[in-house]
């Protein structure tokens, strides 16, 4: 009999000085979001998560400040929104043929967003050896919140995508906020941020992503 497991998205882990491969960008079948031409700050590009045949399934874009993993002098006043573009797939054959993938959906971009803002996040008089297992119970945490979209930890937030609005779910918490919605362009969206508002952001496709963001 087959089973249906769940397909955690990959890549979604930052490491220290890791520099993002504009290639691995350009391979993605599928469109790139970013915040619309109302932000006018620097724009990065962040990271790409692969599935097990290596195609682009997901990815990170920074806008404003990037985050940083380290518990740096003045990190906690680093002011970003990231947004996380996650391509929409159907139930489909793991790669190894026993079983069968759920498919991609919205709560699967809220738990990219809540797991990014997670691994930029340094609790204050924490020690180092500590965070690992703060970092795994915090993250099986943003797993059962995402796949409770409707539940009383999150909001509705309306929000502009290309021009139209569109309904978001939303929270905040002490590390920053969390927003997680769909597109008519075959991806959902997903977004974090800290020290900069969700209630005035819209967001875009990217034309070219490379140029905009390298």
């Amino acid at each position: 009999m087959e089973t249906t497991r769940r397909a955690e998205p990959r890549g979604t882990a930052e490491v220290p000085g890791e520099r993002p491969a504009p290639d691995d960008f350009l391979r993605a079948d599928f469109p790139w979001y970013g915040l619309d031409d109302a932000f006018v700050g620097p724009r990065r590009l962040l990271r790409v998560g692969t599935a097990a045949d290596g195609s682009v399934e997901h990815g990170s874009l920074v806008h404003g400040d990037r985050p940083s993993v380290l518990p740096e002098p003045g990190c906690e006043d680093r002011s970003f929104a990231v947004v996380v573009t996650l391509l929409a797939r159907p139930v489909r054959t793991s790669p190894d043929g026993t079983g069968l993938l759920e498919a991609t959906s919205v709560s699967a971009a809220a738990w990219l967003a809540g797991s990014g803002l997670l691994s930029c996040t340094w609790p204050g008089r924490m020690e180092r050896a500590l965070r690992q297992d703060w970092l795994e119970q915090q993250t099986a945490l943003a797993w059962d919140l995402a796949d409770h979209l409707d539940g009383g930890g999150w909001a509705s937030l309306t929000l502009p995508v290309d021009g139209s609005t569109r309904e978001f779910r939303y929270r905040e918490s002490e590390y920053g906020w969390v927003l997680a919605g769909t597109t008519e362009h075959g991806v959902h969206l997903g977004a974090y941020g800290r020290g900069m508002s969700a209630y005035g952001l819209g967001f875009s496709v990217v034309d070219d992503v490379v140029a905009r963001y390298a």
